[in-house]
């Protein structure tokens, strides 16, 4: 089985522990054991909260190119441990050549903005073929559409990476004005108002952020095999550990991706109520039984065939970020003469 379609071992139980078994993980508690799997099915190891793993098998994942991920009880990044580093540094120092060529900078953030602009509002054009919806959604949707395509069209015109910057932030403000009306579900507890992120406000943004957070992961992983810096990107700003190019990679697959899937939990009754927490200040997560709902629907939903426009044909879900991986390092090489995002219908 080659190393993009492995899955993912989300470790998440209060005190469990993971550890080498011969070619195994065995992920225990209080000696008991929870969950045994053989590493060769294993391409990135999660541990939520209060879990650990012992140093026997960190080293053996740094020997192997397993990414190791730490995240909060919450679900927030806090660290990842990888091996040495690999990859053709040639690669690398032609990133960091276009990181300060501001018309190479803007040529593959352009196509990223643009690729996540589209897909928002594919988004919401997918929204308004539900014979279903109101008339009162479906003239803000039609608005919101259209004041999306406006925006798709200015990309191509910039000319600075800050106007680009910009027209993102706007594309992204008009599209979440409206995400409420794509939600079927018509419990109340999951009505969305506006995009809150640090803490979210409630069971909506809960979910879009833990999402956003596993396919931040998974787009980190990505780069990080191609040989790319994860850090240095080009249309977010560089900051120190900041992830900077994942964070441009994810774009294109927060609406596509991301959103996609959080609108499929909640409009299937997969996830529901009781499957939050309210913490103190107003904040909202995921408790424990919800992040095993969405982890599980989240591993189902990476080996589902989708449509690769530029490969012009079907692939799991999952390997689609190692894809676009390797096309943004055939793009910074100089092989190609364009990078083209991922986008959906």
């Amino acid at each position: 089985m080659s190393r993009e379609l492995l899955n993912t071992l989300f470790v998440m139980t209060p005190g469990a522990y993971a550890r080498l078994d011969g070619d195994t993980v065995r992920v225990e508690l209080e000696g008991e054991k929870l969950i045994q799997v053989p590493l060769i099915h294993i391409g990135q190891l999660v541990f939520f909260g209060a879990t650990s793993l012992t140093p026997q098998l960190l080293m053996r994942c740094a020997e192997e190119g397993k990414d190791v991920i730490f995240l909060d009880y919450a679900g927030n990044f806090k660290a990842r441990v990888v091996g040495p580093e690999s990859g053709n540094v040639l690669l690398r120092a032609a990133q960091y050549k276009a990181h300060c060529d501001s018309q190479m900078a803007l040529n593959i953030a352009r196509p990223i903005v643009a690729g996540k602009i589209k897909n928002c509002r594919n988004n919401l054009l997918r929204a308004l073929r539900d014979s279903g919806i109101s008339a009162q959604a479906k003239t803000a949707l039609e608005e919101a559409a259209g004041v999306l395509g406006e925006l798709l069209g200015r990309t191509a015109e910039v000319v600075e990476i800050n106007a680009l910057r910009g027209i993102e932030g706007q594309a992204a403000a008009i599209y979440f004005e409206v995400f409420d009306h794509l939600i079927k579900q018509e419990n109340r507890a999951f009505r969305f108002h506006n995009r809150s992120r640090r803490p979210p406000r409630d069971r909506v943004n809960a979910l879009i952020s833990f999402v956003y957070t596993l396919l931040l992961a998974e787009c980190e992983s990505a780069l990080a095999s191609v040989g790319l810096d994860t850090q240095f990107g080009f249309l977010h700003v560089l900051r120190p550990g900041r992830p900077a190019l994942a964070l441009d990679l994810l774009e294109e697959f927060r609406p596509s991706v991301g959103d996609r899937f959080v609108l499929a939990l909640i409009n299937r009754g997969q996830i529901e109520e009781r499957h939050f927490e309210e913490r103190a200040g107003g904040s909202v997560l995921l408790n424990e039984d919800g992040r095993k709902v969405v982890l599980g629907a989240y591993q189902k939903r990476k080996q589902e065939e989708v449509h690769h426009s530029l490969l012009k044909t079907k692939v799991p879900l999952g390997l689609v970020p190692q894809l676009q991986a390797r096309l943004l390092s055939r793009y910074i090489r100089g092989d190609t003469d364009y990078y083209i995002p991922y986008t959906v219908k």
